[in-house]
């Protein structure tokens, strides 16, 4: 077993004996780019597992270590990840934890400390916890966010992207079921197996395998008439991971709907255009300014290479980029609005009453205060602006039931059906008449 070692604060340290023989568990958030990330942390020689758990004693253990006081998503994540401990089958004295670290003044950047307060009550302080941070908060000697692993998961993030794009445009549509899912698996293989042997990270490449995707999914057999969309927006978590709001896209598809899911690299866009804007604001340094205006170009080129590939595609519906975001949030919110997810999500709700998904389910968790100020909170000005918008704000906390969260959804669909039959029939009536 290994030796416990503590840092001069009494941290206990993840160890380079503890990553030779230790499991490293994570939460799920993004199921499409998650997928990728375990397997580049897998081939660096770091044994990960992603957890798909998804049951009641997740919240169960959540509640049970955690007080009630903490936003949803918090609850979520250190339930997931204790109750993995207690019934996953894995050697308590042989598990260390993967937790994110931002450092903003969201409060997940307080996840590590409510996690190792957790583990303390649990009787499981021996467990050490990783941060994954890009700022040094927190190191460890037994793990190092490389060159080589930060270089591809910035890779995966945008080939998850354009997976969870194309694949939610052919789901709903799929003659055979299951071919979507398949074909996400055959692409993210190939993809890998790229990673593997140093390709497809230079511009060019990734551009072609932009192509190999976008084809790869083109094949995929579809029929049926357009359906009805519906947007997915809200807190980062709750938005994503299917733990934290219910299996809401899977819903929607049972509902005859094609769910539309916004990427998450507009997000990784955001942050560093925060640290951009943290100088104008309140002073700083015009080097930090010149690094994050530099990493932020250097993000959206790629970012414009997909949206490219998916226009040449003559089949797929492309985002806008973020500076079309950026565009759309004048005269509604301003760059100081930042906590959280700030003024990207209403942002992005905005985007997509502009690309004809007026309807669109916004994902509320309990206990992020920010995220309701630009979510539920800006639902009305935008149902002003514009009055054929269908946005229903879905509260998800523990005491929340599934089933009332569905009944609140399905009304907004019944909502959206009843417009669309509105709009048929007007278009097929004579001008003039």
């Amino acid at each position: 077993m290994a030796e416990l070692v503590y840092d001069e604060t009494g941290r206990l340290l993840f160890t380079k004996e503890m990553a030779k023989e230790y499991t490293i568990l994570a939460p799920q958030m993004l199921p499409d780019h998650f997928a990728m990330l375990e397997r580049i942390l897998l081939d660096a020689g770091y044994k990960v597992k992603m957890l798909d758990t998804n049951h009641r004693n997740i919240l169960d253990e959540g509640q049970k270590y955690v007080h009630n006081d903490a936003c949803f998503p918090a609850i979520l994540v250190i339930g997931q990840l204790i109750d993995a401990i207690h019934n996953g089958g894995y050697d308590p004295h042989k598990v260390a934890l993967f937790i994110t670290q931002t450092g903003g003044g969201c409060r997940a950047s307080n996840y590590i400390h409510l996690l190792r307060k957790a583990l303390y009550r649990a009787g499981l302080e021996y467990v050490p916890v990783i941060s994954l941070n890009l700022s040094g908060m927190e190191k460890n000697p037994g793990f190092k966010l490389t060159v080589s692993i930060l270089r591809k998961a910035v890779f995966a993030v945008i080939y998850g992207d354009l997976m969870m794009n194309v694949g939610w445009q052919v789901r709903p549509y799929e003659v055979t079921p299951g071919a979507t899912d398949k074909c996400l698996d055959e692409c993210r293989e190939y993809l890998l197996d790229q990673m593997r042997a140093g390709k497809g990270m230079t511009f060019k490449s990734m551009v072609k395998n932009f192509d190999y995707i976008i084809e790869k999914f083109k094949a995929v057999p579809v029929a049926g008439p357009q359906k009805v969309r519906v947007g997915v927006v809200g807190e980062i978590y709750v938005k994503y991971a299917p733990l934290g709001n219910n299996n809401l896209c899977d819903f929607l598809l049972s509902e005859g709907v094609e769910p539309v899911v916004p990427g998450l690299v507009d997000f990784i866009i955001f942050k560093i255009y925060n640290r951009d804007v943290d100088v104008d604001l309140y002073g700083g340094k015009w080097i930090k300014k010149k690094f994050c205006q530099w990493l932020e170009k250097y993000v959206i080129k790629y970012q414009n290479a997909m949206i490219d590939a998916l226009k040449r595609s003559n089949r797929f519906r492309a985002p806008g980029n973020f500076y079309d975001l950026h565009n759309l949030i004048q005269g509604y919110l301003g760059d100081g609005n930042k906590m959280g997810e700030g003024w990207l999500l209403t942002a992005e709700m905005l985007e997509l009453i502009h690309s004809d998904v007026p309807n669109i389910v916004c994902t509320q968790p309990f206990g992020c205060l920010p995220n309701h100020i630009v979510g539920k909170g800006m639902i009305r000005r935008l149902k002003e602006d514009y009055p054929d918008s269908n946005i229903v704000a879905i509260d998800y906390d523990p005491g929340a039931t599934k089933i009332n969260q569905e009944n609140r959804i399905k009304l907004m669909l019944a909502n959206a059906q009843k417009k669309r039959q509105m709009a048929e029939k007007q278009e097929k009536e004579p001008v003039g008449v």
